[in-house]
């Protein structure tokens, strides 16, 4: 086998052809697993402003077909602006441009900006929703791994062989993934926390017991259903009087044990403004420990659950237990 110092300039001519082939051959490999992600990332995003925007419908002022009440255009396209920066910061490969015939922007979505719409439907109308989507080209990028393969490869492949040459590869220690935000209730400073950006958010005892509670009976109990026109199930209260207990041999209080089953409206409350300050990054992350709202008035009230989504020990992190 020849070296690459014999080589002929036919040889040559040869060699770099084939490396050109194997380059193409290689890219477009890694072309095709970079729309292949693409796509997907694209979906999941769907999906999850989706699922945002539904949690949003109850506050969101998109005026009522059976009622022929108007839409608040300013508040839709502040909402909007709201999500999209937010989108934005979590690198999201789209916005929403329009909802119920309200665009985001007076400025017309540009023709090389693809776009995806899709509707929701409630009780008494469907909503319209339109996004500008990141087209699937931008994540094509030429890698280098594809050029050193080719340049490897066609020599071999030719039947050439490279002189023998010391090489040392530079030890590159891989950064470690950022932390995915979950729930931490830490009883040593009575504080909930993302665990991502160090957030400490501070509540107040009978909040803080009755939520900790809470999310232990949701984990042990995933199918139950706490409505809130009914009193605390006792299994709930002798939890979070554990809790308070433990605040107790913190140092944290030496008041007298709180009435779980009083005032639950403003327990609730409070517990919904902390997690909104906790998880204010990651709105989606946070719907998994968020105690759902009332929906409507009167009998549909009346069944509402606060109950959290479905959770696991795998979902929080407790300290000081």
């Amino acid at each position: 086998m020849q070296t690459l110092s014999e080589m002929t300039a036919s040889q040559w001519g040869r060699t770099a052809a084939a490396a050109l082939g194997l380059f193409a051959l290689f890219q477009s490999c890694i072309f095709a697993g970079q729309f292949a992600g693409a796509w997907l990332d694209r979906h999941q995003a769907i999906d999850n402003v989706e699922r945002r925007i539904s949690l949003d419908l109850a506050y969101l002022d998109v005026g009522n077909e059976t009622l022929k009440t108007p839409v608040n255009d300013a508040a839709v396209r502040h909402y909007m602006r709201r999500i999209n920066a937010t989108l934005a910061e979590q690198s999201y490969p789209l916005t929403i441009s329009e909802i119920q015939h309200v665009t985001a922007t007076a400025e017309p979505v540009e023709e090389t900006v693809e776009t995806a719409t899709f509707t929701l439907s409630t009780a008494e109308q469907s909503i319209d929703i339109g996004l500008s989507l990141t087209p699937l080209y931008f994540s094509a990028q030429v890698h280098p791994l594809a050029i050193l393969a080719a340049l490897i490869a066609a020599p071999v492949l030719i039947g050439y062989k490279p002189r023998a040459r010391s090489k040392r590869k530079s030890a590159k220690e891989e950064a470690p993934p950022p932390p995915q935000p979950k729930l931490v209730i830490d009883l040593n400073t009575k504080c909930i926390g993302n665990g991502a950006d160090g957030r400490a958010i501070l509540m107040q005892n009978k909040p803080f017991c009755f939520y900790a509670a809470l999310v232990r009976y949701c984990i042990e109990n995933p199918d139950a259903t706490l409505p809130q026109n009914k009193d605390v199930p006792q299994e709930l209260i002798t939890i979070a009087n554990r809790v308070f207990l433990r605040l107790i041999e913190l140092g944290h209080t030496k008041r007298k044990r709180p009435d779980f089953n009083a005032n639950l409206d403003k327990t609730l409350s409070e517990i919904r403004a902390a997690l909104d300050e906790t998880f204010e990054p990651f709105p989606v992350e946070k719907e998994k420990y968020y105690p759902p709202r009332a929906q409507g008035e009167g009998s549909r009230s009346k069944q509402h659950s606060y109950a959290l989504p479905p959770i696991t020990d795998e979902d929080i992190v407790i300290l000081g237990k």
